[in-house]
């Protein structure tokens, strides 16, 4: 099925999401500074390795996300296998493995003289939980933006997750091994089942119990700024415990930067280029490579909290990556619209 008409547009609190990062971070700085007692305390509130304050704004972050997966849709692959196939070689094969490679030669390698050793492996690990999480939500917009067949990017992102409720965890152990951090696997096993199993779960019932499409939309549309509240809070609390890092080295969220922007635009070349070549119709094309490029950062950041703690850098190396996140997609929806005549079949 083709969607031609018009892209929707995104809300503008999507379009301002880095606007808002930026100023969760400053408020962060601010009360990390002036009420250290306070954030100090929500991360002392843990059972299992597990932040109990955090654990409440991720579900709030990834539930909405997780009511739009339908698994009915999954039947539809057969219209266009390539474009699945494109999805899952980049995803599943590919992105980990060049995400954990770029942050040690950035952190181990290029950037060595000017961080510690230590802080390095932190932030090569939280680089390796965003290069291991494909986007689950925010690839609607940017499905919408590029004119993508909608029924096509559900079928994408709902195979997408049922790999990712059991690849996630492995591949995540494997590529920390390979960089020599210690590796909890009790920690990310529990963060993995609390935060992509268990909404997975819930989202799912909860789509049986509305039973209408209509009614399935009107609820996400109600409970979609949660998802919303749930990241600019955590990024807050995050930045709060991180601000005396921050305050003494700012650099480092623009070295932190460096690796995430040439994955993500290499990732979005492979991706398209490799769709272009095989003649997945631009429709699929796009969003197809907007999948492999974006990051499922909601889950990111909660594993590297669970992994590591609040104030880690593995934590901070996430947020960064939700920081960057919005711009980049934008930059690569404006080159896919720009370049959508050269595939096949594409309307100019």
């Amino acid at each position: 099925m083709s969607d031609t008409s018009a892209p929707a547009p995104m809300g503008r609190f999507e379009r301002l999401l880095t606007v808002w990062v930026a100023i969760a971070m400053a408020a962060g700085l601010a009360i990390g500074t002036a009420a250290p007692g306070l954030v100090n305390a929500i991360a002392a509130a843990e059972v299992a390795s597990i932040n109990l304050v955090v654990a409440v704004l991720i579900w709030a972050m990834v539930y909405p996300m997780m009511v739009s997966v339908d698994f009915g849709a999954v039947a539809g692959v057969a219209r266009q296998p390539k474009g699945l196939m494109v999805t899952l070689v980049v995803n599943w094969l590919i992105k980990p493995f060049t995400m954990a490679f770029l942050a040690v030669l950035f952190f181990d390698h290029l950037f060595a003289p000017w961080i510690a050793p230590e802080d390095a492996a932190q932030y090569i690990a939280g680089l390796i939980l965003l290069g291991a999480a494909p986007c689950t939500a925010m690839v609607f917009v940017w499905s919408q933006l590029t004119r993508g067949d909608a029924t096509y990017t559900l079928v994408q992102v709902s195979v997408n997750d049922l790999i990712m409720v059991v690849a996630f965890a492995p591949i995540v152990a494997l590529l920390l091994g390979v960089t020599e951090i210690a590796v909890p696997w009790d920690t990310l096993v529990l963060a993995t089942v609390l935060y992509v199993v268990l909404p997975l779960v819930a989202g799912l019932l909860t789509r049986r119990a509305l039973g209408s499409d209509a009614a399935i939309a009107a609820f996400t549309a109600r409970i979609k700024p949660l998802s919303m509240i749930g990241l600019i809070a955590t990024v807050a609390i995050l930045f709060g415990l991180q601000g005396d890092t921050i305050l003494s080295r700012p650099g480092i969220i623009a070295l932190i930067a460096v690796p995430i922007l040439i994955q993500s635009y290499c990732i979005f070349a492979l991706a398209y280029g490799a769709a272009f070549l095989l003649k997945v119709p631009h429709r699929i094309a796009a969003p197809c490579a907007m999948i492999g490029t974006s990051n499922f950062f909601e889950l990111a950041v909660a594993v590297a909290i669970s992994l590591f703690g609040l104030n880690s850098g593995a934590a901070l190396a996430t947020v960064v990556g939700v920081l960057v996140e919005v711009p980049v997609m934008l930059s690569l929806v404006a080159f896919a619209n720009r370049t959508r005549a050269r595939f096949p079949g594409a309307a100019a």
